[in-house]
């Protein structure tokens, strides 16, 4: 019987939509066999409105009757501290396994039960499995800064002949990193397959022969990869039996949590996809930093293309939970002064070329503000007038913008100059108060319209 694994990776909101999440686990119950390895590669608690309100503890409703062999932990699920985190590994049935990431000069986690490494023993094989961890974490989650990251293709590479002398006959590599990393670890450190998280663009493909497998976010996809042969089969949550404990275990903590309460309600579906998140002018995009200008004043706002969360479209009535789970972070809306120089630089750092080399991604969503191609670049307009350099303007913008050098390195903490209430805060209350009325509007050169 040749070992088999089934991948699930970055569930993140998921659990706000119950029936979603049940489907996860009804699939993967239905794959489930002697011979799989059941592994989860980060991400899994959370962001999402469930993961805000109980400190990613959502999880366990999915991780019990899921009960995955293994897990490693990706940035998303630092979102809520240290302790948080150690509490979930404490209290969830799968080995968590983290070989690259140190906090006081110790394994982080190692009190809590999270190791470099795992072996399984399955049916007919004994598989061992390595978790890694993108060191760019400290820039992207608030209140990492104290890790300490070794390089993550070096840890595999260290771990791997390792687990091989525990009696581990396969090695695999459970990888929230970036893309490179992720395809160096197929490419050079030995291990039998890289089940990658992190990067939402699901795919699979093999890298010098080792099965890769990413499956995208929110719990749309499971992966199953046959070790012997390296053959791969994409499952497709959608049609999946859920699993009714599951879902009304989290349909239950929705309603403890009063986030089933009605506040605005949309006629036209308001799509939350990657692709229109992503490609350029975005009806939800704009009513969130329409949401961050109208509550702050300022002359103009800006949101960033990777804080606003895929999930189902919003349609019909809409609930404070689906609103919280547009931009689920505990990070304030934030007032920056910046000079017409320094916008004009902003805009053009939203074109996904500065951000990830990505020429077919726009990255940044605005208010009060029209940004036009010209000249080779971007200009923007601020009521109407394109932008003097020497003058001064105030933009909203979440204040994770102003922390990060990962996104619109120009914006820094010295910008700020008022704070306010946190992101989905403000959103929820501009919703109460104006209705959810999001339109495209040209603000954006090659506007995707599509919606």
């Amino acid at each position: 019987m040749s070992p088999r694994l089934l991948h699930y990776s970055d569930v993140e909101n998921a659990y706000d939509t119950p029936e979603r999440v049940a489907r996860v686990a009804g699939l993967l119950a239905d794959r489930r066999g002697p011979d799989a390895l059941v592994a989860g590669s980060g991400d899994n608690t959370g962001p999402g409105v469930l993961s805000l309100v109980t400190d990613g503890r959502q999880s366990l409703d999915f991780f019990e009757a899921v009960e995955p062999h293994v897990e490693t932990a990706g940035n998303h699920d630092f979102d809520h501290g240290f302790d948080a985190l150690r509490g979930v590994v404490a209290d969830s049935p799968q080995q968590w396994t983290l070989a690259n990431v140190a906090l006081d000069g110790e394994r982080f986690g190692a009190e809590a039960g999270i190791d470099p490494g795992a072996v399984v023993d399955l049916a007919d094989a004994t598989v061992g499995v390595v978790g890694v961890l993108d060191p760019a974490t400290t820039e992207m989650t608030p209140g990492t800064g104290p890790l300490a990251f070794s390089d993550p293709v070096d840890a595999v590479a260290r771990t791997e002949p390792r687990l091989r002398d525990s009696g581990a006959e396969h090695v695999v590599a459970l990888a929230h990193t970036n893309d490179d990393d992720a395809r160096a670890i197929a490419a050079n450190t030995g291990v039998d397959a890289v089940l990658a998280g992190h990067s939402h663009h699901q795919h699979a493909t093999a890298v010098d022969g080792t099965p890769f497998t990413r499956p995208g976010a929110t719990g749309a996809y499971v992966y199953e990869v046959d070790l012997d042969t390296g053959a791969v089969t994409c499952h497709d949550t959608a049609t999946a039996e859920p699993d009714p404990t599951v879902a009304a275990a989290l349909r239950e903590r929705i309603a403890d949590n009063d986030l089933d309460e009605v506040v605005a309600h949309v006629e036209e579906p308001i799509s939350r996809d990657r692709e229109r998140r992503l490609g350029g002018e975005w009806r939800l995009g704009n009513f969130v930093a329409d949401a961050y200008h109208w509550k702050t004043g300022a002359d103009a706002a800006l949101q960033n293309g990777g804080g606003i969360r895929e999930g189902p479209p919003l349609s019909g009535d809409v609930t404070v939970g689906d609103l919280v789970s547009v931009s689920p972070f505990e990070e304030p809306v934030v007032v920056a002064s910046v000079t017409g120089r320094e916008l004009r630089s902003v805009v053009a750092e939203a074109d996904g070329r500065a951000v990830d080399g990505l020429a077919d991604y726009w990255y940044g969503h605005v208010s009060g503000m029209r940004v036009a191609a010209e000249n080779g670049g971007y200009e923007p307009y601020v009521g109407g007038r394109p932008v003097a350099s020497d003058e001064r303007y105030t933009l909203a913008v979440p204040n994770y913008l102003l922390v990060t050098d990962l996104e619109f390195p120009t914006l820094t903490e010295a910008h700020a100059v008022e704070r306010y209430a946190l992101q989905y805060e403000v959103v929820v209350e501009y919703a109460r108060e104006s209705g959810i009325d999001a339109r495209l509007e040209g603000r954006i050169p090659d506007a995707v319209a599509a919606e």
